[in-house]
């Protein structure tokens, strides 16, 4: 009988599902099966991982908290039921999905077992309490590690065929060279200014880099975008803030590089192969060592300090930006 493999993780940014996706892959490979998914609908899981071999299905749960704690345990059991996994993989030390596993009667409930979560885990390989301070790749490389399996390749790698993907609209894909700049982040801190995006899309532009610029940036966060449009005045700015991710993935794919704050879309664009710049001021580079992100920091960077101000930003000049992106295009 074939076992059947779920994988759970519940944060809510994009990014940080991605930073999961090797270790999705080695759970896949482990057991010889495809794995299914339960993750947050704000991922966009469904859109973004449709074409990934290794990935069988995909459910959402929202792990809400406050009254709501009880419903979403209750919507796990439910799952866990039907489909009556042999292992659950939780890739995160949040208690729900193991609760839920555990009243299920799932036998094998593997996760870091940090804290209070171990009670609720099968097996007796935690992950120790100071473990909690690692990153989260860190976290899940001993998870896997603990539980005697491999990790073949630990960059993010996203699959997705553009050839399965109906273009409607042929203006979203001009002919001509294209750069994407992701110009917003979750975290404002981490935004640089539009009118250092400007300056740098002149500069890239005299030197006759591209013909178009992809803005990526959230609905939510439009006013960057339109702000960069507007300070520029030129029209070789394409405003993605009105387009779901899988037309932020279509433009991405027909780029030639990506420059953009520390945020999901930088982290996607580096795992569809994309060759991206990440801008750091203040927010930490190292777990970049996980990724194929190249990192842009300013003269006075210094690593594994988070500085929440947007200010410090300007540290990271639009001459040091364009000297790195000219020097490895």
């Amino acid at each position: 009988m074939k076992s059947k493999i779920c994988v759970v993780y519940t944060h809510h940014k994009l990014g940080d599902l991605i930073w999961q996706l090797p270790y999705i892959k080695a759970i896949s490979e482990h057991h010889a099966e495809k794995v299914d998914l339960i993750v947050r609908e704000k991922t966009q899981a469904k859109n973004i991982l449709r074409y990934i071999k290794h990935i069988n299905k995909i459910n959402y749960n929202n792990f809400r908290k406050g009254i709501y704690y009880w419903l979403d345990v209750i919507k796990l059991i439910k799952i866990f039921l039907e489909e009556n996994y042999s292992y659950v993989y939780i890739l995160d030390k949040v208690n729900k999905p193991a609760i839920a596993a555990k009243f299920a009667g799932i036998k094998n409930i593997i996760g870091p077992g940090i804290r209070r979560q171990k009670k609720w885990l099968s097996g007796n390989n935690f992950l120790s309490d100071e473990d909690w301070n690692l990153n989260y790749s860190e976290q899940s490389q001993k998870l896997l590690k603990i539980n005697n399996i491999n990790i073949t390749n630990i960059y993010p790698d996203l699959e997705f065929d553009l050839k399965k993907i109906d273009i409607k609209d042929s203006n979203f894909v001009p002919e001509g060279k294209k750069i994407a700049f992701g110009v917003d982040s979750f975290e404002d801190y981490k935004i640089w200014y539009e009118e250092y995006f400007v300056e740098l899309a002149n500069k890239l532009y005299e030197k006759k880099i591209f013909d178009y610029v992809y803005l990526v940036c959230g609905k939510e966060k439009s006013n960057i975008s339109e702000k960069i449009i507007s300070l520029s005045k030129k029209n070789y700015f394409i405003d993605c803030s009105d387009k779901d991710l899988i037309n932020v993935i279509i433009a991405l794919k027909n780029c030639d590089f990506f420059v953009g704050n520390n945020s999901g879309p930088l982290n996607l664009a580096a795992a569809l192969g994309i060759k991206s710049f990440g801008l750091f001021s203040n927010s930490p580079i190292s777990e970049l060592k996980y990724s194929k992100i190249i990192p842009i920091t300013s003269l006075n960077y210094k690593d594994n300090i988070f500085d929440k101000k947007r200010e410090t930003m300007k540290n990271l000049t639009v001459d040091q930006v364009y000297s790195k992106i000219i020097s490895t295009i």
